[in-house]
């Protein structure tokens, strides 16, 4: 039986344009979800629209059923945002490749937080995932971003450009990351052509405006990017189907 190489594991992501559309399911670890409580029936609606899923250990399994001929990228950290009385510890790396492949997976990803207060540790341990992910060919997709997730002040065009270039220079296959705030489509585009491996969008926090949401994806394509990977503002919103439609279009049309 041949094995898969990280090429062909992509492509499960990739259509033939060299675009996908991801949809995170798995905050599940991390924040409180709703609009998530149906996993099955969201995945089921969706599926003929969007390219992959992000999920954890849980909904891999109990979801394979319908997550089968998607994109499945298998989560291996957990992290918990900062809450009152709560430090902030970033990401904990928690399972391996060899995980992944158990439960059918395509690709793993991890979070990098850059310039955060656990940064060596968090970077040694994506070093290590992606040492391991090596030789079993198991692509490797680096969420990578200043300081922690939603810090969207922190998210400037400096802090972004120079933590897509480490996860790059890690040895990430993609890199999630924000779309710089208050940048332009030029100033992102120069920060993709200095990467030289793909990069996709992530979309954050349910935003509630349409126009905006749309607008920062065609900019993300426009300037260069590979895909998006929204989560919260497709299955937060009031018709998923329909948000998932358009942005499936402005990133496949």
């Amino acid at each position: 039986m041949s094995i898969e190489t990280k090429e062909d594991h992509l492509k499960n992501f990739f259509r033939s344009d060299g675009r996908t559309m991801i949809l995170p399911i798995d905050h599940g670890t991390a924040i409180p979800v709703p609009g998530l409580e149906d996993p099955r029936a969201l995945i089921e609606e969706l599926s003929e629209l969007v390219d992959g899923y992000v999920v954890n250990m849980g909904a891999a399994n109990a979801f394979a059923d319908v997550l089968e001929g998607k994109g499945l990228c298998f989560r291996t950290d957990v992290y918990k945002p900062a809450a009152p009385g709560n430090p902030d510890r970033g990401s904990y790396l928690v399972y391996s490749a060899e995980d992944a492949l158990e439960v059918g997976a395509s690709a793993v990803m991890n979070m990098l937080y850059v310039h955060h207060a656990e940064e060596d540790r968090m970077i040694a341990e994506c070093a290590s995932l992606i040492s391991q992910s090596m030789a079993l060919e198991m692509p490797v997709i680096l969420e990578a971003l200043p300081f922690g997730i939603g810090r969207s002040d922190d998210y400037s065009l400096e802090n972004i450009r120079f933590t897509v270039r480490l996860a790059a220079e890690l040895g990430a296959d993609v890199v999630k990351t924000a779309f710089p705030t208050g940048a332009s489509v030029d100033e992102f585009r120069s920060i993709i052509e200095e990467t030289f491996v793909p990069v996709v969008v992530l979309g954050g926090a349910a935003v509630g405006d349409d126009a905006a949401l749309l607008k920062m994806v065609g900019d993300a394509i426009g300037a260069g990017a590979a895909g998006v990977a929204i989560g919260r503002n497709v299955w937060q919103h009031p018709n998923p189907r329909e948000i998932a439609k358009r942005i499936s279009g402005i990133i496949h049309a």
